[in-house]
């Protein structure tokens, strides 16, 4: 199957917005375009076969060369326009390149023979687009050896219609579809925004058991979902954005852990699974803008490498990077969103990996921050003391022995409290027995007192 077939057909069966579908890549009037743009320099006598070989004969001081850019700015446009000069070896107004076909060799002499004519400063007289005669690089006078006349370079620009009609249609759409994709990713931002606050809402400690139930419910999901890693991986081993069909994969990965482990069931109030159910909606959401880039971002490749095999003026590579689409060819979207769910959404239900103690591991109760601002549990600080310990453990500040009763973080202990409270009540217990430990000997045990 064609392409265009494909293109078309992914449009209609991935229920994308009619929205979308109308400003989707129109990769069929892009061919057509191209078409007219093949014709047009076949017309010229520069078919993509003499095109190509004079590229490949560029290094060649004796053949024609030429440069393509798409760097020219039109006058009345904010899109570029693109630019065809050639550099044209002539001896006695004669193309000297013995590759090019007569039609080609007729059509350079010409346009060369116009462009020289032709003088800015006579009354009336338009300019040319670009011109210049230089003489050859090697000697300002450069002859053969058999007392030929100098060899001369012209240079000119080659004035071309549908190649600029064919970029006007492809910048248009691209920019079109990056304003497009912040508008969708704007909303989005908005609906995680609200969601984490509803969560947050729906999650606080002080609203009761049920509350603080679905509190330690969502840490198990958020865990499951940062071990998913859908959208984005930070692993060494598949860093980077993930395609839509490994985003898939990956999502359908999380939902069925959720499911297993039976953690939907667990969430007690009304609001958090409406949450839950909104999540996933964003989950999908952000998964179709994904295929919705990816298809695009294809089409405008796959149009782009026909312009080049039919042509040979080898555009693909400097495309993407003249327009700088931020939002279309960057593919930076899932990237920004995921970081806004990590910071707005998942944030707002603590986890206990950021509150461990660095040096026990247990959670860094009775919190001590010491004036470096590194944050440790009093009773690993109180060990090392007694060993006459003095620098921080992670950045190695003389600060130890400086700690008092000023360094203890009341704030950070009451969010731990209410938070944590499980940990919190293990990590006293753990306390009272190593401290009785070295009051009792190494022999106690904690035992419940038997009367006789």
């Amino acid at each position: 199957m064609k392409f265009a077939q494909e293109f078309r057909k992914s449009l209609q069966q991935e229920g994308f917005p009619q929205k979308w579908v109308d400003s989707a890549v129109p990769y069929g009037q892009l061919k057509k375009c191209l078409k007219k743009v093949t014709n047009e320099l076949r017309e010229l006598g520069l078919d993509k076969d003499t095109l190509a070989q004079l590229a490949a004969g560029e290094k060649d001081p004796s053949t024609v060369g030429f440069h393509y850019h798409l760097d020219g700015k039109a006058a009345d446009s904010k899109h570029f326009r693109p630019r065809l000069t050639f550099f044209i070896h002539l001896r006695d107004g004669v193309a000297v390149d013995a590759k090019l076909t007569p039609s080609t060799r007729d059509f350079l002499e010409k346009i060369a023979s116009r462009t020289r004519d032709t003088s800015p400063d006579g009354p009336n007289q338009p300019e040319p687009a670009v011109s210049a005669e230089l003489t050859s690089p090697h000697s300002p006078d450069f002859s053969s050896s058999s007392g030929e006349d100098p060899l001369s370079i012209q240079r000119v620009e080659v004035p071309l219609v549908f190649d600029g009609e064919f970029f006007d249609i492809l910048q248009t759409d691209v920019s079109n579809l990056g304003n497009l994709q912040e508008e969708e990713q704007d909303k989005l931002a908005k609906q995680i925004t609200v969601l984490g606050q509803d969560i947050n809402k729906a999650t606080k400690p002080t609203r009761g058991r049920k509350a603080r139930g679905d509190l330690e419910t969502w840490r198990n999901i958020f865990e499951l979902y940062l071990d998913a890693r859908i959208f984005f991986s930070t692993r060494e081993n598949d860093h980077g954005t993930r395609t839509s069909a490994q985003a898939v994969e990956q999502l359908r990965w999380f939902q069925s852990q959720v499911l297993s482990r039976k953690l939907i069931h667990n969430l007690k109030l009304e609001n958090s699974r409406q949450a839950y159910s909104r999540f996933l909606n964003t989950n999908a959401l952000l998964l179709q803008i994904l295929k919705f880039q990816e298809i695009n971002s294809l089409a405008v490749t796959k149009i782009l490498k026909k312009f080049d095999k039919r042509t040979s003026l080898g555009v693909s590579r400097e495309f993407p990077v003249t327009v700088q689409s931020n939002r279309l060819l960057a593919g930076n979207v899932a990237r920004d969103l995921c970081a806004q769910m990590s910071s707005e959404l998942i944030s707002v239900v603590p986890q206990l990996d950021d509150y461990l103690c660095p040096i026990c591991f247990a959670v860094a109760y009775w919190p001590v921050r010491l004036d470096c601002q590194h944050i440790f549990c009093s009773r690993c600080l109180v060990k090392m003391s007694r060993k006459g310990e003095r620098l921080c453990p992670l950045c190695r500040a003389d600060v130890l022995m400086r700690a008092g009763l000023e360094n203890f973080d009341s704030k950070r202990a009451a969010f731990l409290r209410e938070y944590f409270p499980k940990e919190v009540k293990e990590k006293i217990r753990a306390n009272e027995r190593e401290r009785n430990r070295e009051i009792f000997g190494p022999d106690y045990t904690d035992s419940p007192c038997s009367v006789m």
